[in-house]
């Protein structure tokens, strides 16, 4: 089994990036990032399993490299006290300027930049494989077994626990509703054939949940 480094060095050989040494480097302090004590959910644990579906279906990306490099940069920076989409913009920059470093074209750095960004709202214009498989493997977990599904969002909650409880229930409500509100949780076909339904019954489930905590704390 290849582990977690050597991808991402075979990623980065993909797209162009140059020595072995600092590319090494360089997916140290990623997967640094990713092992901060702060991080429930959006840990190497999550990095991997996007990254596991990614390789499961790289025939429906034009680019795969690529998608696997804005996988691993799309939660590069993750502080769970930032507003809107700080996280995100601040995730795509390292990654443009991480690559960069490496030697990656600009062309291909930029894309990996774009790609990073989808993650904030995950809508994806059509004709976008490669943001498609980002986002749906990013989008993944929603469509886990029930009780996988509950432990991701005792991880999220855990990750806002500096969050008075009504107000978390406020904000993850308007999470899950904007996720509903999407036309599609998953665009490409043979994983939304499997994944929306239990998703959209696993986010429905939650916002359920949700609802009735704050009654009872009412």
């Amino acid at each position: 089994m290849v582990d977690l480094l050597d991808r991402w060095r075979i990623a980065a050989r993909g797209a162009g990036a140059g020595s072995g040494l600092t590319s090494t480097g360089a997916g140290e302090q990623l997967l640094a990032r990713w092992r901060e004590p702060h991080r429930h959910y959006h840990t190497v644990a999550h990095l991997t399993a996007v990254l596991d579906v990614v390789d499961e279906h790289a025939d429906l990306a034009g680019r795969p490299d690529v998608v696997r490099l804005a996988a691993w940069f799309h939660d590069a920076v993750y502080d769970p006290r930032a507003t809107g989409d700080a996280n995100e913009r601040d995730s795509a920059a390292l990654a443009e300027s991480v690559l960069a470093g490496l030697g990656v074209p600009a062309p291909t750095a930029a894309e990996v930049h774009r790609l990073v960004l989808l993650t904030a709202g995950h809508t994806v214009a059509p004709g976008d494989p490669d943001g498609a498989l980002l986002c749906d493997a990013d989008l993944a977990v929603l469509a886990a077994p029930p009780a996988d599904y509950d432990r991701y969002a005792a991880a999220i909650r855990r990750e806002y626990a500096h969050v008075p409880e009504p107000a978390f229930r406020a904000g993850r409500a308007a999470v899950l509703t904007g996720l509903l509100a999407l036309p599609a949780l998953f665009r490409l076909p043979p994983l939304a054939a499997r994944w929306e339904e239990p998703a959209r019954d696993n986010v429905r489930r939650e916002l359920a949940a949700l609802s009735e905590g704050s009654t009872d704390a009412g």
